[in-house]
């Protein structure tokens, strides 16, 4: 692995099969500003791992012995500083682990089947720092809400500390509406609703629009099918 450079997206991949540690360095490494630093197979030591490769993102396997993905992104993310962005990798539209590495700081998932042209852009939309669910991910995590007892709305202190308008615009995130659909639905500006998106990840101490999406669903200020 080359060294990379300053511009380049650094990339550390972790996967207890040398098949797809292998397959995807191979696909990323061809790519324009991406580079990987760095494979390990599963997350013993990951913190030494990502201290040393200093990775921009890491694509994490959910399901790893001895070490799995959930405790390594809690490890990861627990790191001083500014630590990477993750992306679970996982075989299962519908893994029991989705909502506890969301909540742990995942930046989304993607499904191990999904195309090479998906891998890259998901490297690339997370490294922006937007968050991404692979829609068959995304189904998973509403169907297992529908089961789930109906949640008072406004019962977290955090979720009371936001204005009316900023609770419009969480609802709009939580419908997966990019900001310029929350633009046009609330009649108002794409830069405003940028502007109320980056209060509402402030106030909520949230990491991306991935986490809006969880906490929205968890204080019933949307429920599926609404």
């Amino acid at each position: 692995m080359p060294p990379a450079s300053p511009s380049e997206l650094r990339v550390l991949i972790v996967d207890d099969q040398s098949m797809i540690r292998a397959g995807f360095e191979a696909l990323l490494d061809a790519q324009d500003g991406i580079t990987v630093v760095g494979t390990a197979g599963d997350g013993a030591g990951i913190t030494e791992v990502v201290r040393r490769t200093r990775p921009d993102v890491v694509l994490m396997d959910i399901r790893m012995p001895h070490v799995g993905g959930l405790d390594a992104t809690r490890a990861v993310l627990a790191m001083p500083g500014t630590p990477p962005r993750i992306i679970m990798l996982t075989t299962f539209d519908a893994d029991e682990y989705v909502f506890a590495a969301l909540r742990a700081g995942a930046s989304g998932f993607l499904l191990k089947d999904s195309t090479p042209e998906e891998l890259v852009h998901a490297v690339r939309v997370v490294a922006a720092g937007e968050s991404l669910l692979a829609p068959r991910v995304t189904r998973a995590l509403i169907e297992d809400y529908v089961s789930r007892p109906e949640p008072a709305v406004r019962t977290s202190p955090r979720l009371a500390d936001l204005t009316e308008r900023e609770l419009e615009v969480l609802r709009g995130v939580a419908r997966g509406l990019a900001n310029r659909e929350i633009a046009a639905e609330l009649v108002m500006a794409e830069q405003t609703v940028k502007s109320h998106v980056s209060r509402i990840l402030a106030k909520l101490g949230a990491r991306d629009r991935t986490q809006l999406v969880v906490t929205a669903y968890e204080t019933g200020l949307v429920r599926p099918g609404a």
